[in-house]
């Protein structure tokens, strides 16, 4: 039986991966957390993959977890035709005018406060980089651009501002309607697009608990404005996810592999999991192997010991959607071997007894190399703060809710089961242990550390052990 995979993996679906049966390849070969891009599909194309998804976890027993993730304020150019071929040099004009029949070589763009976020000299970023527009002059309602590249613009192409981020709304009214269907759905997790300030997740998590939904937060991290407040933002959100294509366009593309180590470091000390995204293995949306630099990247993520590394076209609309996260998993796996052979436990001591627990727990677990670290947990909070010691035995998490299952996903090194708790602490170890053993998991003679309770003078006090199966 392989060994449990620490480095969580997010497939994102799309139409090559929507149908029950690619999901169920997805989901035995490894897929940890399926995303619903809400910037492509509509409302009853994502209902039928998330009832696919329900369908498998319980007739698989699997415990994938569903992310939807926001289209978020974006800009984009309006519709081309035909496509405009654009020399360095050559000029182009973006404008904010609406139903008028346009010059050649204008282009519509769909939010109106551009005019007032452009400055003379701006570079403008199309689809994050392919072309490089200069700003040299700009009107009431135009914006008149230097190519500096040779390239070719289409239609509704994505737009940035080097060094800025647009003046836009955090939560547009089409994120609106997509949060109502994700509470409608019960989805696990909401990603949250373009976040700028701790505001918006603070006012969508007081949504939440008036709806009373059980829904984690997830921001991105895409936009220069975000940087200056990332302390703020990552303290209130549920996870954070690294959306490096946004990120690389709104800023000098260098700084972005810094960056994901500091939120990656930033997250780890505030016990928040932590999601790479984009371009990871964005050659095999077309070829069946990945380039080295690729398998390099995903290397480096699962070396700063990320909770998650995430898969976008690849598996959506890409060629070679299995084999993609085949690759991911086999160089995630041999990563893991590698940090293995210098395990170290996580985390500074502290005052925080729960904290305390948790770091023991993976202590005894490095020094005695156990087999297993079994967790018991109704909300799913130990299991967390184990995950961040970062311990070198995979962490087995017991809990009594098909929810709290599936929340887990997202954490390092967790891998949750159901089973159905007792009165008495040592019924429910026992039920684990068989678990365990029925699955090959662990076998007679196993040294495993448990974090339970046990009942004390009529009272559960929380208990590190360690014990011979």
């Amino acid at each position: 039986m392989n060994p449990l995979r620490k480095t969580k993996i997010v497939c994102t679906i799309g139409p090559r991966t929507a149908s029950y049966e690619m999901l169920k390849k997805l989901a035995l070969g490894g897929m940890n957390i399926a995303r619903l891009n809400m910037s492509h599909g509509d409302h009853g194309w994502h209902g039928r993959v998330i009832n696919h998804l329900k369908r498998i976890n319980r007739k698989e027993e699997s415990g994938v977890a569903i992310l939807l993730d926001t289209k978020g304020p974006e800009i984009r150019t309006g519709d081309v035709s035909p496509d405009i071929h654009l020399k360095s040099g050559d000029t182009l004009t973006f404008t904010v005018r609406r139903k008028a029949v346009l010059e050649e070589r204008c282009v519509e763009v769909s939010y109106d406060g551009f005019i007032d976020d452009v400055a003379l000299d701006d570079i403008i970023l199309v689809d994050g980089g392919m072309l490089h527009l200069q700003v040299i002059s700009k009107g009431a309602s135009d914006i008149i651009c230097r190519s500096l590249d040779d390239g070719l613009l289409g239609s509704r192409r994505h737009l940035n501002i080097r060094g800025k981020s647009a003046d836009l709304p955090s939560i547009t009214d089409k994120d609106r309607a997509d949060i109502a269907f994700a509470i409608e759905q019960g989805v696990d997790f909401i990603a949250l697009s373009f976040i700028r300030s701790a505001a918006a997740i603070k006012d969508l998590q007081r949504h939440l608990r008036r709806q009373k939904a059980r829904i984690d937060l997830v921001a991105k991290i895409e936009s220069a404005e975000a940087i200056p407040h990332l302390p703020e933002i990552i303290a209130v959100a549920d996870g954070v996810m690294i959306a490096r294509g946004d990120l690389g366009a709104e800023l000098p593309f260098e700084e972005v592999p810094h960056l994901q180590e500091e939120i990656t470091r930033r997250c780890r000390q505030a016990g928040k999991p932590v999601i790479v995204a984009t371009h990871m293995l964005e050659s095999m949306i077309i070829n069946p192997t990945p380039t080295r630099a690729e398998v390099t990247d995903i290397t480096q993520a699962v070396l700063q010991e990320v909770d998650c590394v995430m898969l976008s076209g690849e598996t959506a609309t890409g060629k070679y959607p299995l084999k993609a996260l085949a690759v991911m998993d086999q160089v995630a796996r041999r990563t893991e071997e590698r940090l293995a052979l210098d395990p170290k436990v996580r985390g500074e001591a502290s005052d925080n007894a729960k904290h305390e627990i948790a770091r023991t727990a993976a202590i005894l677990n490095n020094n005695l190399h156990a087999k297993a670290i079994l967790v018991f947990t109704r909300r799913g909070l130990m299991a967390v703060l184990v995950s961040g010691c970062r311990p070198h035995a995979p962490i087995h998490a017991f809990t009594n809710s098909s929810h709290v299952k599936r929340r887990l996903a997202i954490h390092w090194g967790v891998q949750a089961f159901i089973v159905k708790f007792s009165k008495a602490p040592e019924t429910t170890i026992r039920r684990a242990v068989q678990l365990l053993s029925s699955r090959g998991i662990v076998s007679s003679g196993d040294r495993v550390i448990v974090v339970s309770d046990i009942l004390a003078d009529g009272t559960f006090v929380e208990t590190v052990q360690v014990r011979i199966i």
